[in-house]
């Protein structure tokens, strides 16, 4: 009897450990689901608890105050993140061309549109569209800790592939900011809408991802009509 209890020890406790990790992926689950539909400050630590079937108090337990759940789901889904940057340190070890920033593009928008696409990540590519207003200090914390530093980065990048491409404008950090605050804008707009299929009287469906390669060739020609409209080229003098 003794040898039996010593085995079973083991695997009660992998069973709880188990047990405890759904548990908690759960909340993750739900909290995401509503901060999606109905946004952080309209939904509460009871409704999540609900939607995830757990007890109230284990919600706290797991996660603690709301915010800490909040930024526990961008945690979690950090990987993206990592993509898109591994994917711009690839093209960034390319020689120079007239498709560098096209790729750059790419890089940035293609992971998210496959986020968008699947079943796991739909809820979070949403919830990025709608929960993530810098005005709110929970979205401020997010921006500043997974996003920012990406950000940085794409701006960096941007910058200096556009100075390659207009070397006579002298391209400020500035306007590849812009650049790519106006990139992001139309990303998360196509990423969360739904009117196109009325406005297209059924002749565009929301989050078709076939449309990706027109969605890239829109900004990438958007930044650099961006950029010829911040920094006008300098026409030369004609000799009389």
């Amino acid at each position: 009897m003794m040898a039996t209890s010593t085995l079973s020890r083991p695997r009660a406790r992998q069973a709880a450990a188990g047990s405890r990790v759904d548990r908690k992926g759960q909340i993750l689950l739900a909290a995401e689901r509503l901060f999606a539909q109905f946004g952080f400050h309209a939904v509460s630590i009871r409704q999540i608890a609900q939607e995830a079937q757990v007890p109230l108090a284990l919600v706290g337990y797991y996660f603690g105050q709301k915010q800490d759940l909040f930024h526990a789901i961008f945690e979690h889904w950090s990987g993206t993140i990592e993509e898109r940057m591994q994917g711009l340190q690839a093209v960034q070890t390319l020689p120079h061309s007239r498709l560098k920033l096209q790729r750059i593009v790419e890089a940035f928008v293609a992971p998210v549109i496959r986020l968008r696409a699947s079943p796991e990540g739909e809820a979070y590519a949403l919830l990025m569209t709608k929960g993530l207003s810098p005005q709110s200090d929970e979205s401020d914390r997010v921006l500043r800790d997974f996003f920012d530093p990406m950000a940085e980065a794409y701006i960096t990048a941007m910058h200096e592939i556009l100075n390659l491409e207009n070397p006579q404008s002298k391209v400020s950090r500035g306007t590849a900011a812009w650049c790519y605050q106006f990139s992001l804008g139309v990303l998360l707009h196509h990423l969360g809408d739904q009117r196109v299929a009325r406005l297209s009287h059924g002749q565009c469906q929301p989050n078709d991802s076939q449309v990706q390669p027109h969605l890239i060739q829109f900004i990438v020609h958007g930044i650099r009509g961006a950029v010829h409209s911040f920094h006008p080229p300098v026409k030369k003098r004609r000799l009389s």
